[in-house]
């Protein structure tokens, strides 16, 4: 049960990576089918500006992508900001380039 135990961390890394490595996948697949959307569209009711109904609702369907991203990252800060470890974390002031 220990072996369990140890490798759930390790686990838990890889499907946070995994899930944002999927942020950039998600946002071209929702463009490419609101453009494949569009086209077809646009060939089946022989409309030209259908096409850019699809390619808006691909983009629009991208932003609310890495909106729901941002939002669940947001979460994550919070649960960190009550932690322990990081309540007197100051961020370093990095001001090389002025020197």
């Amino acid at each position: 049960m220990s072996t369990q135990e140890e490798k759930e961390p390790r686990f838990k890394q890889l499907a946070q990576g995994s899930e944002q490595l999927s942020l950039g996948v998600s946002v071209v697949v929702a463009i490419l089918m609101g453009t494949g959307l569009g086209i077809l569209m646009k060939n089946i009711f022989g409309i030209t500006w259908l096409l850019w109904v699809g390619v808006f609702w691909g983009v629009s369907a991208a932003g609310l992508n890495i909106y729901k991203a941002y939002k669940r990252q947001m979460r994550s800060l919070e649960e960190l900001k009550d932690d322990v470890r990081y309540k007197n974390y100051k961020p370093q002031d990095d001001d090389d380039e002025d020197e």
